[in-house]
């Protein structure tokens, strides 16, 4: 594969998204080498004087006023990353270590890390060679730094830790070795660069915005065969209603299910002689809800993509005076402030999915749906339990979107006495896409049912390819059945985007 080439500052949000779905090899434009060389050149040189320089020749920390002679801060900077490496649970995913490792050079790359070429040389390599770390994933409270995790990281980079590579976990010595690579021994500064930053936090609230992007361009494409289901009206999908509030979620959302429903039998069959007014909220107020939640986390994308091409280490080497001054970019605030964002549209989301399943196993407000969508009710029990399990998982999502940002706690001998919790902020939101997406995909399963239950009359093209996809893994319901293995059938269509696909409607953008 060619190597995505980036240019440190100006990576946009849809290479980001590209390192992340399909994690290629990343290269630097060389044309920021110059600058990394001179921040590297001037850390060198106050490693050599006199000049007490927090993170080059002192301790870290409440340590800071303990200096270190020149010929043991290699030495400190080795101690560095094996006293951090603290992380505990389960391990980070591949993927998204890739995308730790991809903003790291970005990072890197600004020139103000002080950091030696060789070393962004060996983290390209170890990238383009499938050299993984193994990082555990808790232990960060999103300053100073995501110390912990970037840890692990590193430590392979100086033959520690363990790293995954051609399928075996190794311990890092021999991941690199492999790999046909070779460790390198950190110099002064160095550790420190690598473990001061934001980039575990961002890399999962990165990951959680793309998937919940996916999410809620399934959760349109859903909601409008479910409206279809109970025989919904369009007129609430005219555009004239959504450009005169203006909003731009809002007027996505409703043309992408204009055009899901564009052509739908059932829809015209009720135009006249149709005795409801209005539909519930869940369905009339689809585009408002889930049109909200989309500029949420368009809002969220501006500030990540700042965060990824942001340099976030401490201290940092300042081309204007050539000072290397003692900061705070390593603090996650922003990267927490837009996790939560995000958690919220995730379970607005939900929310509103959940109300429209709800109404569609409800005899008394399906419009002639058979109670919990079964040709037989009574000996049989349909999608009654399928309804609770999903009422069981938008609670959860409720749950989950209380903000973490606000829950600060003093660290390191109240040295860092206000962080952000953004690591896991952003580590929720995997679980809570997984959880919308399984919301979903009990939709869709209705959805399709209770089309199925309008025949002769038929939905839309697009959305009886919806319907197509689904069935050729998940027959119709006709009597009760071991449900559990097809619910997972039915998220992974939602997860991997295969009724999108099939569908084949321009779905909203996020960028």
């Amino acid at each position: 594969m060619t190597p995505l080439t980036l240019s440190p500052g100006a990576v946009s949000l849809a290479q980001l998204a590209e390192i992340y779905w399909d994690q290629p090899a990343i290269q630097l434009d060389t044309t920021c080498k110059p600058a990394v060389e001179a921040a590297a050149r001037r850390i060198a040189e106050v490693a050599a004087g006199e000049q007490a320089v927090y993170g080059v020749n002192t301790g870290f920390g409440k340590l800071a006023s303990h200096k270190i002679a020149p010929e043991d801060t290699s030495t400190l900077q080795r101690n560095l990353i094996l006293s951090h490496c603290c992380g505990v649970g389960e391990a980070v995913p591949r993927r998204l270590v890739r995308l730790m490792m991809s903003l790291k050079l970005l990072s890197f790359g600004r020139g103000a890390s002080g950091v030696r070429w060789e070393l962004i040389e060996l983290l390209q390599q170890m990238l383009a060679r499938g050299v993984t770390p193994v990082i555990p994933a808790q232990g960060s409270v999103g300053a100073s730094g995501d110390l912990a995790p970037l840890a692990h990281m590193t430590a392979v980079v100086i033959g520690e830790g363990e790293a995954e590579v051609n399928g075996a976990t190794l311990p890092g010595a021999e991941a690199l070795k492999a790999a046909g690579l070779a460790p390198i021994a950190l110099g002064p500064k160095e550790g420190l660069a690598f473990i001061n930053g934001t980039q575990f936090s961002t890399a999962y609230a990165l990951a959680g915005l793309f998937q919940a992007w996916r999410a809620a361009q399934n959760a349109l494409m859903v909601s409008a065969l479910s409206t279809d289901a109970i025989m919904g009206s369009t007129a609430p999908l005219q555009p004239e209603i959504h450009a005169l509030r203006g909003h731009r979620g809002q007027m996505d959302a409703a043309s992408a299910m204009r055009a899901a429903l564009a052509g739908s039998v059932i829809r015209e069959s009720h135009r006249d002689g149709d005795t409801r007014v209005q539909d519930p909220y869940c369905i009339r107020c689809q585009p408002q809800v889930t049109g909200a939640a989309m500029d949420v986390m368009r809002q969220a994308a501006v500030t990540l993509t700042t965060e990824a091409n942001a340099a976030t280490d401490n201290p940092l080497v300042l081309s204007e005076p050539q000072a290397i001054v003692s900061g705070g970019n390593f603090h996650a605030e922003p990267v927490g402030f837009a996790a939560d964002m995000i958690a919220l549209a995730l379970s607005e989301i939900g929310a509103i999915a959940q109300r429209r399943i709800a109404l569609m196993v409800d005899p008394t407000l399906s419009f002639d749906l058979p109670p919990f969508l079964t040709p037989d009710p009574g000996l049989n029990s349909g999608l009654m339990i399928a309804e609770v399990t999903t009422a069981a998982l938008m609670s959860e999502n409720k749950h989950l979107a209380n903000p973490c940002v606000t829950d600060s706690t003093p660290t390191s001998a109240n040295q860092e006495d206000h962080v952000s919790m953004a690591a896991h902020g952003a580590r929720r939101l995997t679980r809570m896409v997984g959880n919308l997406n399984y919301i979903l995909g009990i939709e869709l399963l209705c959805a399709a049912q209770g089309v199925e239950f309008r025949t002769p009359l038929v939905t839309s093209a697009p959305l009886q390819r919806a319907i197509a996809c689904l069935r050729s893994h998940i027959p119709a319901l006709e009597e009760d059945r071991y449900l559990a293995p097809e619910l997972e059938v039915a998220k992974g269509l939602i997860d991997s985007g295969a009724v999108l696909e099939a569908v084949g409607v321009e779905m909203p953008g996020l960028f």
